[in-house]
């Protein structure tokens, strides 16, 4: 199970730098591949989407500070 963590936390953040640069530059590391219409662009779109679904559904079982502390999101205000 650890090795799929590390894999999808790993494509979670391609996809948040992905997000990223089509937010700051309007350009898309897709096109790298032949842009969206190209199987090499929607495969990894489509192992991105899954590996975020994949982290909601097991994040509390995996996150550390999560388990201590019983709360999926660091509470605001508390000091650490």
């Amino acid at each position: 199970m650890m090795k799929l963590h590390k894999i999808t936390f790993i494509l979670l953040l391609i996809g948040g730098l992905n997000w990223l640069l089509v937010g700051a530059a309007n350009w898309d590391i897709g096109m790298l591949l032949g842009g969206q219409a190209a199987l090499a662009s929607r495969v990894i779109y489509v192992l991105v989407g899954l590996s975020a679904v994949l982290e909601i559904v097991t994040h509390k079982k995996n996150c550390k500070d999560c388990v201590s502390k019983g709360s999926p999101m660091p509470s605001s205000g508390s000091a650490s």
